[in-house]
């Protein structure tokens, strides 16, 4: 009997150790936001590597949702905080009730005319699926969602620290003034 349960205990830390190892290993190895690039709402291509050693706050957006308002907060936010190393990334997305239908002039247009917006707006995005980007897949596996790791809504938003690694997500029903406390730890 103890035979039996010493090598069940045995097999059990054999276990946990190769998952440990596996996860120390990924860890290690793990990606982060730096290691991406896309391209602006003008086509122009960025390395995220662009922004190292700020915070950000990488947002999916749409210009035709109940969350749009949000905009106002994010210009806020990165008004306040751009100077000491904080940066905002738009993502427009069209996957969520097809919110964002227009063009990246009309997207860029819409942003600047009724949020004066200032921060990096980039190219309309898928955020889910086999066809998302990868940056949100990057997001999405390294960050806890409710029930599934799916971007549930437009406006889910992703705080960054200065390491390039993703910290926290918060939902679309977040606003982004609530984030200044999470905002300043990091910077």
């Amino acid at each position: 009997m103890y035979k039996y349960i010493l090598t069940l205990l045995l097999l059990v830390s054999s276990l946990s150790l190769f998952f440990l190892n596996k996860q120390i290993n990924a860890m290690e190895n793990n990606q982060n936001v730096y290691e991406f690039s896309a391209n602006l709402i003008n086509g122009q291509k960025v390395k995220l590597s662009d922004y190292k050693n700020q915070v950000l706050l990488i947002v999916n957006t749409a210009s035709e949702c109940g969350n749009t308002p949000q905009y106002k907060g994010l210009e806020e936010l990165y008004q306040k905080y751009k100077s000491k190393g904080f940066t905002v990334l738009a993502f427009p997305c069209n996957q969520f009730g097809e919110q964002e239908p227009g063009t990246s002039e009309e997207i860029n247009n819409f942003c600047k005319e009724n949020y004066n917006i200032s921060f990096p707006l980039f190219e309309k995005v898928d955020v889910n699926g086999e066809k998302s980007h990868p940056l949100f897949q990057y997001l999405r596996k390294n960050t806890k969602g409710l029930l599934t790791k799916d971007i549930k809504w437009n406006f889910t938003k992703f705080l960054v620290g200065k390491d390039g690694v993703v910290i926290k997500r918060f939902s679309p029903k977040t606003k982004p003034e609530t984030l200044t406390k999470d905002i300043e730890e990091l910077l």
